[in-house]
């Protein structure tokens, strides 16, 4: 999810609430701690310099259980970090706590909650790191046997 679709969304939204990939939803006392412009700058296997940019939101819990971040107010934090930071309209990245880390997550929106969607690893280079293609999967049964050469009836023997 970009800036954009988030703000779009805070603009008509009651309250935010974010929804961990397991189906549990955030906390709903958590705060923004920080937003972010994160860039990477770096070399992919295959030798190709690369730079990524994304905008970081940090969730965090406290012990005040009476805290509600309400859309207006994180729509402000945005503003703010838009004219500070110089933020443009990037793909968002949520960090949050897990049981042992701190978990990062892409950004999706279900028509009423935030969804904290798991990221994946993946080679950048695969045409240069002999990674072979996938096999296509086939089930034997799609085979057509009827126009196969190699059958009882075919021209292949």
């Amino acid at each position: 999810m970009k800036l954009s679709e988030i703000k779009n969304q805070l603009n008509t939204a009651q309250t935010v609430a974010f929804i961990l990939p397991n189906g549990t939803y955030v906390p709903e006392h958590f705060h923004v701690t920080e937003v972010g412009l994160i860039t990477k700058n770096f070399i992919d296997c295959g030798g190709t310099v690369r730079n990524e940019t994304v905008i970081n939101f940090q969730l965090w819990n406290a012990n005040d259980f009476e805290h509600r971040l309400k859309p207006k107010k994180l729509l402000d934090i945005i503003t703010l970090s838009e004219k500070v930071l110089g933020i443009g309209d990037f793909e968002i990245e949520v960090e949050y706590q897990t049981e042992e880390t701190i978990g990062k997550y892409d950004l999706g929106f279900n028509g009423k909650d935030f969804m904290l969607l798991h990221k994946q690893t993946a080679c950048l280079a695969q045409d240069q790191c002999g990674i072979p293609p996938e096999k296509q999967k086939i089930k034997l049964s799609q085979i057509n046997t009827e126009s196969s050469c190699c059958t009882p009836r075919g021209s292949c023997c």
